[in-house]
């Protein structure tokens, strides 16, 4: 059972436990009347007290911030790789393998899922909390919170330098200059139920990019986005002349070389939300991106794998 505690100080005697929860702890108005209807979840010195408690000097509140109720929607589990590289009682981050989606969707109902994957590892009523989604094509290191507690809160520190994400990415081609910022709005693609594409009217949008290698029609790049909107990383590099190998949507499709988008969520640094302390997890290019890195880059470019 996931709980958050704090020591309430000489300057905080005489307040409610309903005003340490929304002012000290964070909890959003939501989240405090769950809690406050939730049944025994907030204890003072170890006994079940209830918002409207006033608290004193050196009293210890402790409030339980697993989700008690069911899931929305069921989930189905199912015996999927889904590799756990950290962990505590309040999140974990996994590396996510391609061809794996978050949810389960109408339009690919056979499609391994990482809310599966876990509901098989965790038990059916592990309840999902997503704070950063990849596409069903990338790989790499998403954030899963373990409470809708903990996930309002990561989500606050999203696209902000306290949750930073970089990302390794193959293109074709190499932009000019090797190193910039594109800073172009997305939306969707009034032509394609999946597709998005930049537009004036489009909501802001800004990805860092740095070229670290060249091949022979090939460039191995750490990108940056500083915003999270749907399909960013691949929409900006491709107006830029540089789809991303295997993007079949925004460039070329080419089975033989990857048969998904090249891109790779490599790296999350953050600010604990409960614990404060700074956590940075990394995880290396799966196979695909590191055979393109063997066949067509120079020897030594596997360092920034």
């Amino acid at each position: 059972m996931a709980v958050v505690t704090k020591v309430i100080s000489p300057e905080e005697d005489g307040a409610t436990v309903r005003h340490i929860l929304r002012a000290k702890l964070h909890f959003s108005s939501h989240a405090v009347s769950r809690l406050a209807h939730g049944g025994a979840c907030i204890f003072v010195n170890g006994v079940s007290v209830h918002t409207p408690h006033v608290l004193r000097a050196g009293d210890v509140l402790a409030v339980e911030t697993e989700d008690r109720r069911p899931p929305k929607a069921a989930v189905t589990p199912g015996n999927w790789p889904l590799p756990v590289v950290w962990e505590d009682e309040h999140l974990l981050l996994v590396d996510k393998p391609a061809g794996m989606t978050a949810h389960a969707s109408n339009f690919l109902p056979d499609t391994p899922t990482v809310a599966g994957a876990l509901a098989w590892s965790r038990g059916a009523d592990f309840i999902f909390h997503p704070v950063n989604r990849l596409d069903k094509g990338t790989t790499g290191l998403m954030v899963i919170a373990k409470s809708g507690y903990v996930h309002d809160l990561l989500r606050r520190q999203l696209h902000s330098e306290r949750f930073r994400r970089e990302y390794r990415a193959i293109c074709l081609g190499c932009p000019t200059p090797e190193r910039g910022t594109v800073e172009a709005p997305i939306e969707r693609d009034d032509t394609s139920v999946v597709a998005r594409k930049i537009r004036p009217d489009g909501a802001f949008a800004v990805s860092h990019y740095e070229v670290l290698a060249q091949g022979e029609r090939l460039s191995l790049l750490t990108l940056r986005p500083e915003t999270g909107r749907t399909h960013q990383l691949r929409v900006h590099m491709a107006s830029l002349g540089c789809p991303l190998a295997g993007d079949w949507l925004y460039g070329v499709e080419e089975p033989e070389l990857i048969a998904r988008p090249a891109l790779h969520s490599r790296r999350v640094t953050l600010d604990h939300p409960v614990t404060g302390e700074r956590v940075e997890v990394s995880t290396p290019l799966p196979e695909d991106m590191q055979s393109l890195l063997r066949r067509w880059f120079p020897a030594g470019t596997e360092a920034y794998a």
